[in-house]
């Protein structure tokens, strides 16, 4: 078993609760680590056989365009994608954060984290 880790990944997206969030927008991160088997990769040096992180940036890139209100949901979409697409992934744990949230005090970010395993 092995992962394959994407880390700070940066997207601009309108989710939020509040309506100036869906007008104006946030900058985002998004950190995401998927389990799998990569023992047929190390030895056949092979793209086919690990799991593609060129895919699992696409992943987050399309999803983070969709608006929700909640990070939660954007987070799942993604796990659920991932699951989806790629079969050989057995555990997915991501995290998304608000970078600057606007809830009215010094916060650097705002972060959810999720994790599933199939």
């Amino acid at each position: 078993m092995g992962k394959v880790k994407l880390s700070n990944i940066k997207a601009y997206a309108h989710h939020g609760c509040l309506e100036e969030e869906a007008i104006i927008g946030s900058d985002y991160r998004v950190d995401l680590e998927v389990k799998t088997d990569l023992a047929k990769a190390s030895q056949s040096d092979n793209l086919v056989d690990t799991v593609d992180y060129v895919h699992l940036n696409r992943i987050v890139k399309e999803e983070m365009k969709v608006r929700s209100k909640l990070l939660e949901h954007v987070a799942k979409r993604i796990m659920d994608r991932v699951f989806s697409e790629l079969p050989t992934v057995e555990e997915v744990e991501i995290s998304v954060s608000k970078i600057n949230p606007p809830i009215g005090g010094d916060v650097e970010m705002v972060s959810i984290n999720l994790q599933r395993t199939r």
